[in-house]
């Protein structure tokens, strides 16, 4: 087996292979003057079992193109497998048509993901679990929530309400909230743009208790502010927000310093540099994939790592 990294998020593929007890495979990826990604495999991996590490954050097609010429030079070099391990999956909100004459980028990502030679996907927490679909090869689809769980039973948070921003998190809320005896609320909301969302009600009983919102990623963090603001209206006392993928833009991060979420709890599935005047708790996932990895790797059930407190995460 062997383990390597593009240049997304280093950090992460070191404490995954840390976690399994090797290193990173060597590689060189360089840009030529006019840009394009220059990629050589360092060492022989002829007839290995061989796991891509990549996450697609921002620049997303940047790290897209070097995932798949990294990928086309490991199956030219005769690995006998490549698993594309992808901590958080880009362009997965484009994942249906619901405009005329508009892509499904989420389909168009995991054909190219197949024709650049992946043989298997490893990824995290899929905006929309359909995604698992556009694949015809094997897919592992692990969630965040067993480590933020456990983070969130040693904060052991009294009287608290878990909230879904949005109608479409309701899955995942409902989730979270079995797993911590709690109950459930939901805010409905209407979004105006890309950037920019309108929260309209609350449907739940959130007044004089502490409020934990869940959702699977978050960039203009537009969604999660509003529908701060509207709890804080109706009565909340403390509002946490639980995101598993912080993409965080500039935009993201200035209505995060204004708003009055308490804390924003999230992984490492991207890289993201410090950031002046919000409280963010970052949890590693690295032992969740690097433990998946190896269980692939072995041809053993990685079904127990989806399951924890004696339920599912879905």
């Amino acid at each position: 087996m062997k383990i390597f990294s593009g240049t997304s998020n280093i950090p992460l593929a070191k404490a995954i292979a840390e976690n399994i007890g090797t290193e990173l495979g060597k590689c060189t990826v360089s840009a030529f003057p006019d840009g394009e990604t220059f990629v050589k495999i360092e060492e022989n991996v002829r007839g290995e079992d061989v796991y891509l590490v990549q996450s697609t954050s921002p620049p997303t097609n940047h790290h897209l193109m070097e995932m798949f010429i990294m990928m086309d030079a490991l199956r030219r070099a005769s690995a006998s497998r490549i698993t594309c391990v992808l901590p958080f999956y880009g362009y997965a909100r484009q994942d249906r048509k619901d405009q005329p004459r508009v892509p499904i980028t989420a389909k168009l990502v995991a054909n190219l993901l197949v024709a650049a030679g992946a043989n298997r996907v490893l990824t995290m927490d899929l905006h929309a679990q359909q995604i698992q679909g556009f694949f015809d090869i094997p897919v592992d689809h692990l969630y965040a929530a067993p480590v933020i769980y456990e983070y969130l039973r040693k904060k052991n948070i009294q009287n608290v309400v878990v909230v879904s921003p949005d109608v479409g998190g309701l899955k995942m809320a409902y989730a979270y909230s079995q797993f911590l005896g709690s109950d459930l609320a939901i805010v409905a909301k209407r979004r105006k743009s890309a950037s920019e969302v309108e929260s309209m009600a609350i449907i739940g009983e959130i007044e004089g208790r502490n409020i934990l919102m869940v959702d699977d990623l978050t960039e203009t963090a537009g969604t999660l502010t509003s529908a701060a603001k509207i709890l804080f209206e109706q009565g909340a006392k403390e509002v946490y927000a639980c995101v598993s993928h912080a993409l965080l833009n500039d935009i993201g991060i200035e209505r995060l310093r204004k708003s009055r979420i308490d804390e924003l709890i999230t992984t490492d599935t991207v890289l993201r540099p410090a950031i002046e005047g919000v409280k963010i708790t970052t949890l590693s996932v690295a032992g969740l994939l690097g433990e998946a990895i190896k269980r692939i790797h072995s041809n053993s059930s990685v079904t127990s790592l989806f399951e924890f407190k004696g339920g599912r995460t879905s």
